[in-house]
């Protein structure tokens, strides 16, 4: 298992995008995500995400750490 990476909320939700979340709604630095047949989830707009925060919404959206980086390149 890969290191988790330290990535920007704004690259988090790029990176659920490809996975094909779309943003449902945003209230303020934090924007909820919706997935036809996934759990949604909420990314805050953060220039750091902190680690338990990003291990939190890949544990929502059932995603490892390694498709994590494999969906930011």
């Amino acid at each position: 298992m890969a290191a988790l990476p330290v990535i920007s909320g704004a690259t988090c939700v790029a990176a659920l995008a490809k996975l094909g979340y779309r943003v449902a709604r945003q209230k303020g630095s934090h924007v909820r995500l919706a997935c036809g047949g996934r759990p949604p989830v909420t990314v805050p707009l953060h220039s750091e995400l902190d680690r338990g925060t990003l291990r939190s919404i890949l544990r929502a959206v059932e995603i490892s750490v390694d498709e994590l980086i494999a969906l930011l390149d």
